[in-house]
């Protein structure tokens, strides 16, 4: 019996041994918080900033006191600024000075680094505000519109053709208003013979009211529709 005691345990050890070479090692478990650093490095880099402001604050959330976080929020922060110069030379004031404050939110102790772009979206905004002023006096000192609309896009006016004295009394108060409200012109006729002529008595009347003025007038035969003018104030640069 006891050779078979023997040869017997000596098969237990042997497959408890084989069984443990198969066995598959369990998996690592991911570090998260190097798998959050790494998402927040890449959001910074592809510029998803709101993203990576999320996920810093999480980070800090969890480890308040670590110093490896504060290398992140400066580079988010000068990510921040970065957007802000690029979308002031855009001409967005906006968007820029959203962007500003949130780098300042991140940089509280580094005044100087936004100093030059608060200054260039202060000009900006000091540019803008003149510029709207200068357009409201402009608007001011025009006088009252005689047939257009001065806020609609455009405005059509039949024209009278059958009363001369009536078109004439037209084409002077088309004539005003396309000097006054800087407007372009589109004559539109049934008939081709139809628009020389009133092209000629409108551009004679314009350039009486304001000889440099730069009349655009287009034309367009419509072999169903009388006659009319079709004025469109020019948007301001």
């Amino acid at each position: 019996m006891k050779p078979f005691a023997s040869r017997y345990l000596l098969l237990v050890a042997f497959s408890l041994l084989l069984g443990a070479c198969q066995s598959t090692p369990p998996a690592e478990v991911p570090d998260a918080r190097a798998t959050a650093i790494a998402q927040l490095q890449q959001n910074i880099a592809s510029s998803e900033l709101a993203t990576a402001e999320d996920q810093l604050s999480a980070l800090q959330a969890q480890s308040p006191n670590d110093p490896q976080l504060e290398q992140y929020q400066r580079q988010l922060a000068e990510a921040y600024l970065q957007r802000s110069q690029i979308v002031l030379q855009k001409g967005d004031v906006n968007a820029a000075a959203t962007a500003l404050s949130r780098a300042r939110a991140l940089m509280p102790k580094a005044p100087a680094l936004t100093g030059g772009v608060d200054g260039a979206i202060t000009q900006a905004r000091k540019a803008e505000l003149e510029k709207a002023e200068a357009a409201l006096k402009a608007a001011e000192a025009r006088p009252p519109a005689k047939l257009i609309d001065p806020a609609a896009e455009s405005t059509t006016i039949a024209l009278n053709l059958s009363d001369i004295k009536q078109l004439r009394r037209q084409l002077d108060g088309i004539a005003a208003d396309v000097v006054n409200y800087q407007c372009d012109v589109s004559i539109q006729a049934p008939r081709t013979e139809d628009y020389p002529w009133l092209k000629t008595l409108l551009s004679k009347r314009v350039k009486k009211l304001d000889a440099d003025y730069d009349l655009n007038i287009e034309r367009q035969i419509l072999r169903h529709v009388p006659a009319q003018m079709v004025l469109s104030p020019r948007k301001p640069q």
